[in-house]
């Protein structure tokens, strides 16, 4: 098998192998009664005072719509809470609760795992490469999403 062959393969199994992973690390007892999707959106949110829907929507690359559905079960389940301005009432804003902190904080821990084990390994040159390499499949992805969300509007 040639180098782009083997690329490719080891790219779409790893692909795979994250999303599996930090599905089965990141819920556990503790966290069950959420979804990986609903701790990506934990993770949107954020530490600090809140974010409005917009933000959160846009970090998702999402409609605020979507972010919705899923804010109303996190809610409920008392990982966020909303507040609306008090400059603005027509802006709410969205927070952590401190259950969505420890959530916020066992998927950073995940993420700081994953990267440590990928990195332990490798010498300052070959962290450059890899860096590149991340970075123009980081561009590549956010192109081809601008591009399918040009395609989808209307004319």
């Amino acid at each position: 098998m040639d180098a782009y062959a083997t690329f490719n393969q080891v790219l779409v199994h790893l692909f795979q192998e994250i999303l599996d992973l930090e599905a089965k690390a990141i819920i556990t007892d503790e966290f069950r009664d959420i979804t990986n999707n609903d701790m990506h959106i934990i993770e949107a949110v954020g530490l600090g005072s809140g974010s409005n829907m917009s933000t959160i929507a846009k970090r998702l690359r999402i409609t605020v719509g979507s972010l919705t559905t899923s804010m109303n079960q996190l809610v409920k389940k008392m990982y966020v809470f909303r507040e609306r301005s008090e400059e603005d009432r027509r802006i709410v804003n969205i927070s952590l609760t401190e259950k969505g902190v420890r959530a916020y904080e066992h998927h950073r821990d995940f993420h700081e795992q994953m990267t440590r084990a990928a990195m332990k390994e490798l010498t300052e040159e070959e962290t450059g490469v890899l860096m590149r390499c991340l970075n123009s499949l980081s561009d590549f992805f956010h192109s081809y999403a601008d591009k399918e969300n040009e395609s989808k509007k209307p004319s």
